[in-house]
């Protein structure tokens, strides 16, 4: 749904329904935000890696079926689909999901909650959730990482991606659009102790100092949890 670029305008407390402002702001910005992040993946080479990495490792699990956490217009599902994977995507926002569709129709997209997700138990062996539990409030990450740990099989993977810090920063305006998102920062080590309670095993850490140039500037450090279901 997000990327790793920071343009947040004030710390405050999370407010009840938070889902449903992040899905009517996504709904709002989708068109612009699918123009602006199209080439964010090229200026990138540490996700490029991370992302690569991931999808050698669920190959060798045998099978190639992955989902998307929070696919956003599919840019990094598509990604997957060009690294050997079989990816279906998810979002929360039917906007963002018609991009998707639009841009790369020969992929399977679906609206729809990580709260409550619309598959069959161990559906998957790889799960990507690239920048979307940046949005997941306390109180809900614990029902997104059993999820996670439901449909995904047994011996699978699961990438995340994340800013790391101790806040939550909260945006007001994308582009001259009028939106209303909460960006939780957190740490590898609080993330990681969230998923061992589902059965999940830490494979690889990874921070990475932002990057303040360029079209994609950052402001805050950047994590990476690669995981694995042991059950």
């Amino acid at each position: 749904m997000t990327d790793g670029t920071d343009e947040t305008d004030s710390v405050r407390a999370a407010e009840p329904d938070r889902e449903a402002a992040t899905r009517a702001s996504y709904d709002a910005i989708a068109e612009l935000y699918t123009e602006w992040i199209a080439d964010e993946l090229t200026a990138k080479p540490h996700d490029r890696a991370v992302l690569g990495a991931f999808s050698e490792l669920v190959l060798r699990t045998g099978r190639s079926e992955t989902l998307e956490l929070g696919c956003g217009p599919g840019r990094i599902t598509a990604f997957l689909a060009a690294l050997g994977l079989t990816p279906t995507g998810l979002d929360l926002s039917s906007a963002m999901i018609a991009q998707a569709d639009h841009h790369y129709s020969n992929l399977d997209f679906a609206t729809g909650s990580m709260t409550s997700l619309p598959y069959d138990d161990a559906s998957f062996s790889g799960l990507v959730a690239w920048y979307s539990i940046i949005h997941v409030g306390d109180g809900d990450l614990d029902d997104v990482f059993a999820e996670a740990a439901r449909v995904l099989r047994s011996g699978g993977w699961f990438q995340l991606a994340f800013q790391l810090g101790n806040r939550v920063d909260h945006q007001s305006d994308a582009g001259g659009i009028d939106v209303d998102l909460d960006f939780h920062r957190r740490s590898l080590d609080s993330v990681l102790t969230a998923l061992e309670a589902h059965g999940f095993a830490p494979a690889t850490r990874l921070e990475r100092e932002p990057d303040r140039g360029g079209r994609f500037p950052e402001a805050t450090r950047q994590g990476y949890l690669l995981v694995r279901l042991e059950r």
